[in-house]
């Protein structure tokens, strides 16, 4: 029972950070600026799990934490100019994050046991709940974000 008012309580706090971030891009940054501070921080926030893997000590998750970081690091990459790339990507870490809260927390590993990282109580859901937040909030912009790279600049 703690653990779930725990997940609980990251879910939300997942929430509120993915829509402080929304209302703060929104303010600071043009369409095309928000779409590049999105992809670049998507990059971020994929290498978080290698520092989790060094932390922890996990030797035998470096191989499979790195592959997905250069595959979460490529859709950052190509998102930069493709909404649909963002969007796909982030919901992807979604899941990836999702899977590590299972395998943490919940015993089960769909990779084998210690192939995934461990992870500090809840990061999982928390990041779950902002990467599918902000996916969903990319959904609504993705036209604007297009527009916004066919415009011409005017000097």
């Amino acid at each position: 029972m703690a653990l779930l008012v725990i997940i609980v309580l990251y879910v939300c706090v997942g929430i509120l950070a993915a829509t402080g971030s929304i209302f703060i891009s929104q303010k600071l940054f043009s369409a095309k600026a928000e779409q590049i501070f999105f992809a670049l921080f998507f990059v971020a926030i994929a290498a978080f799990y290698l520092a989790f893997t060094a932390y922890f000590g996990d030797q035998r998750a470096w191989r499979l934490e790195t592959g997905a970081v250069i595959v979460f690091a490529l859709f950052g990459i190509f998102g930069l100019r493709l909404p649909v790339v963002l969007i796909t990507g982030y919901l992807l870490h979604g899941i990836w994050d999702v899977l590590h809260e299972v395998h943490a927390f919940g015993g089960a590993s769909p990779f084998g046991a210690h192939e995934l990282t461990e992870l500090p109580l809840a990061y999982g859901a928390f990041c779950a709940a902002f990467d599918w937040c902000v996916a969903g909030y990319f959904y609504t912009r993705r036209r604007d974000w297009n527009a916004a790279w066919k415009a011409r600049a005017r000097w």
